[in-house]
């Protein structure tokens, strides 16, 4: 009869050691913050020329991002210059404006004037990001254009490209 309970107290480790261990959860991603801060405006040039005569008396440059809510790499350039980090560098070296473009490839753009204003004569993709003096001299020419990866860039490279910006000599 001894013999019985040992039996089963084996089979039951036998058993634990046959079955998969349970996964181990990994830690998610660092969620990468998303805005949708392209409204339409009834006057985006009106918008912008605000911020310009904001900028004039601060000292300060105009961020003018060009994009759209359907455009997930525009929502995450959005999402990351509304969080603390950005707030700051803003609330210091930027008068910011959000101009929608709609959907430029498809024949519905909207505003895309604004960008021809500043010297930007084609918008090749979402979202673009004119940094202006409070002249409305475009301070990153060869780099407008070039935010269409927003969304797989990380939140360090994007603060440190637009902290260069602000104070980059044109």
């Amino acid at each position: 009869m001894k013999q019985i309970p040992l039996i089963v107290s084996a089979a039951l480790a036998l058993t634990a050691c046959a079955s998969a261990p349970s996964p181990v959860p990994m830690p998610a991603a660092a969620p990468r913050p998303e805005a949708r801060s392209y409204h339409v405006s009834d006057n985006a040039s009106a918008d912008v020329d605000a911020a310009l005569a904001r900028a004039r008396q601060s000292g300060k440059r105009v961020l003018l991002v060009m994009g759209a809510n359907w455009c997930s790499d525009s929502r995450a350039l959005a999402g990351w210059l509304v969080t603390d980090r950005f707030a700051e560098l803003i609330e210091r070296k930027y008068e910011l404006v959000f101009v929608n473009i709609g959907m430029p490839k498809s024949g519905d753009g909207h505003n895309l004037g604004i960008a021809r204003r500043f010297g930007v004569p084609e918008l090749p993709g979402l979202p673009n990001v004119l940094v202006l003096t409070s002249d409305g001299v475009l301070v990153n020419p060869t780099t407008a254009t070039s935010w269409r990866n927003a969304e797989s860039r990380t939140g360090d490279a994007i603060y440190e490209e637009l902290a260069t910006l602000a104070d980059l000599r044109v």
